[in-house]
């Protein structure tokens, strides 16, 4: 496994994340913690997870998965780089008590020790906010986040799904306090079909030395071979990488894809996580493997050298946006 620093930071992190939202909701602790022994075996150091995974009246389900993982296990803590998330709502019938949920200082300090409880650990290596919170200053989350560094509960803080203008602010404002490096690290979407992050989000994560952690690496399956699988036989697209396809245009587009990778000998899977791979300001795309069939394969494309050639003609498929200003404003 190739590992590389987090951002600005001294960390060192695998280009794989293994992201766990699936283990809960689909696949039983018992696999789980399967993948996650086979994952710490090949040397993939850098967990993920939030603890409105789980989701529903099991939402903390998998963070405890996890705990459990950590407490059977005894002896990986300390390999293991844990990131989890705070912001959603943890109320089970999905109605948040005043307070229970967003970005507030009382919030975070509840979060906080509550996945600290879950995980079986005392301390967080990246604490990450989930989302924006449009009605907290700030200032006020930055104050909580250095009670809780100099208390030894958390680490770093990263973003996700932060727009640019927002990862700016919140470092500026950082660097106006003191005291405290600020975000590290942004999860957001991106991937071959979707590269709208290219326009402001990674620049602005580049500029202030965040590392880019890509979520949904394969599109929700539509960049997996998905079309392949139907004619073979195996299982079928559904919810949006069903509807995406109904889209004449999409699909000519996905066979393109497939067909081109093909004729390369690679699966489409294991290319477009590695294509992720050669981005500027990508640490490493979260996989989220239901099995250990899908890890072994994301394995893979942690070794595969892609081509100029192939990704010239990758660029054809799913052409970027182009820089920013000049992609939207001439």
């Amino acid at each position: 496994m190739k590992y590389t620093q987090l951002g600005r930071t001294g960390l060192k992190v695998s280009r794989l994340v293994l992201g766990t939202m699936n283990f809960g909701p689909q696949t039983g602790e018992a696999d789980s913690h399967a993948i996650m022994d086979a994952a710490l075996d090949a040397g993939l150091n850098f967990f993920d997870t939030a603890n409105v995974y789980g989701w529903g009246e099991n939402k903390g389900r998998t963070e405890s998965i996890i705990g459990n993982w950590f407490a059977k296990r005894g002896d990986c803590r300390d390999k293991v780089v844990l990131a989890t998330k705070v912001y959603g709502n943890m109320g089970a019938d999905g109605e948040a008590w005043p307070n229970h949920d967003k970005l507030s200082a009382v919030n975070i300090r509840r979060a906080v020790d509550a996945s600290l409880k879950r995980l079986q650990t005392d301390y967080i290596d990246v604490y990450q906010f989930h989302h924006i919170d449009r009605n907290t200053p700030v200032e006020e989350i930055w104050q909580a986040i250095d009670v809780l560094v100099q208390q030894g509960k958390i680490l770093y803080v990263g973003s996700s799904n932060f727009p640019g203008y927002k990862i700016a602010q919140a470092n500026e404002i950082a660097a106006r306090r003191g005291g405290t490096i600020g975000l590290v690290s942004e999860q957001c979407l991106y991937n071959l079909y979707e590269r709208r992050a290219e326009m402001e989000v990674i620049p602005a994560a580049r500029d202030y030395g965040l590392g880019v952690i890509p979520w949904s690496p394969l599109h929700g399956g539509l960049l997996g071979g998905v079309i392949k699988k139907e004619v073979e036989g195996g299982r079928r697209a559904s919810g949006r990488t069903a509807d995406a396809l109904t889209d004449p245009a999409v699909r000519a587009q996905i066979q393109s894809y497939e067909d081109l990778l093909d004729k390369h000998g690679l699966e489409p899977g294991e290319a477009a996580l590695a294509w992720l791979l050669t981005r500027p300001g990508v640490t490493g795309p979260i996989i989220g493997p239901r099995t250990a069939e899908q890890l072994d394969s994301a394995l893979r494309a942690a070794e595969l050298e892609l081509s100029e050639e192939l990704l010239s003609a990758l660029d054809e498929i799913f052409p970027g946006p182009g820089p920013s200003p000049e992609a939207f404003a001439w």
